[in-house]
């Protein structure tokens, strides 16, 4: 059985939206899940679902707390039994075999390479964001935050672990990988992209040239690479799109249904959009290039979310999607050595 670890104390709505979605997640998939964090505050929390103890939940205590004010980099320093690094250190340990944190997204980057270490051939990790597309469709984006700036080279790793998650876990067939750019035409773009674009020609992936940002969403792509920076802004531009549409329909709905017939088929339209908008489908981004798997969920992150980040976690150990990207980079001839050691 898979284990994963999920850091408890994390998400905004901590350790209650955790905490029910590990129930649901252990209830409906084949893990086990260890609860990370204040011991009494989980098991304050499970006391409230009658019958946890019959479950596969394990909690294990970490007595302190990354907070989302809290600068990565001290955190890292000073908070070295918090809930994310003590998850992390499961997993190094062979404990679990991955980890669930909706909490500060630099603190669990920055600490699932550290601890967890990278994969052999792995420059920089990298955050793949799942996207919903017209076609029905998912398309991946990576990179949408990990690195504010990257190299050819890393695009091209990058290019690599998307087109094997998209191929593992979304079950695309043959992912068509684009590079996100101003233009379809190769010469246009920043130096970058340019430069990028004679590297992703020689892997041995479906590169289908330049993408724009409207083609993430068209299904006629299945992998996007950028650097982590465009690939934030685009991540944090659809967010807000989506969430003034879902406003906009709402008000709609009240303001021009006359007769519930009509209201009762226009709510279950909007219903059925909502869900397939809904992040919470999606789980969390994966950050590829890690050892281990490390799931990396919305702060606000609601039950749902998180046994949806559970599924993902699971379903990325079980088809050994790390082992792929290796044997990949070594034949590509584009990684970057061997690894660093994990360091405590």
């Amino acid at each position: 059985m898979v284990t994963i670890a999920v850091d408890a104390m994390g998400g905004d709505n901590a350790p209650k939206a955790e905490v029910e979605g590990v129930l649901r997640a252990v209830k409906t998939l084949p893990v086990e899940v260890i609860l990370v964090g204040r011991e009494d505050a989980i098991k304050q929390e499970l006391a409230q679902h009658e019958g946890w103890k019959s479950l596969p939940i394990k909690v294990q205590h970490a007595s302190e707390v990354i907070t989302m004010e809290d600068s990565a980099a001290k955190a890292m320093r000073t908070k070295k039994d918090s809930s994310i690094r003590v998850a992390s250190r499961l997993v190094r340990e062979g404990i679990a075999h991955g980890v669930v944190s909706a909490g500060n997204t630099g603190a669990a980057m920055a600490t699932a390479k550290m601890v967890q270490g990278m994969i052999s051939g792995v420059e920089r990790p990298a955050l793949a964001q799942v996207f919903p597309t017209m076609k029905g469709s998912p398309a991946v984006m990576v990179d949408v935050g990990a690195n504010v700036d990257s190299s050819p080279r890393m695009l091209a790793q990058f290019a690599i672990m998307g087109e094997i998650y998209s191929r593992v876990i979304c079950r695309t067939e043959r992912p068509r990988v684009g590079l996100l750019s101003i233009g379809e035409e190769e010469h246009k773009g920043n130096e970058l992209t340019r430069a990028a674009t004679p590297l992703l020609k020689t892997l041995d992936i479906n590169f289908i040239g330049n993408v724009e940002g409207r083609d993430l969403y068209t299904g006629e792509v299945d992998v996007v690479v950028c650097d982590g920076f465009i690939g934030n802004v685009a991540l944090k531009v659809s967010e807000g799109v989506v969430d003034v549409m879902k406003h906009m329909l709402q008000e709609s709905l009240r303001e021009t249904i006359t007769r519930q017939i009509g209201y009762v088929l226009s709510r279950s339209a909007y219903t059925d959009f909502k869900k397939r908008v809904d992040y919470s489908e999606y789980g969390g981004a994966p950050l590829l290039g890690v050892r281990g798997v490390c799931i990396i969920c919305h702060g606000r992150s609601n039950p749902n979310a998180i046994k949806n980040a559970v599924r993902v976690a699971a379903e990325f150990a079980q088809a050994n999607v790390n082992e792929r990207i290796a044997n990949e980079l070594r034949k590509s001839a584009i990684g970057n050595g061997a690894a660093p050691a994990a360091a405590e």
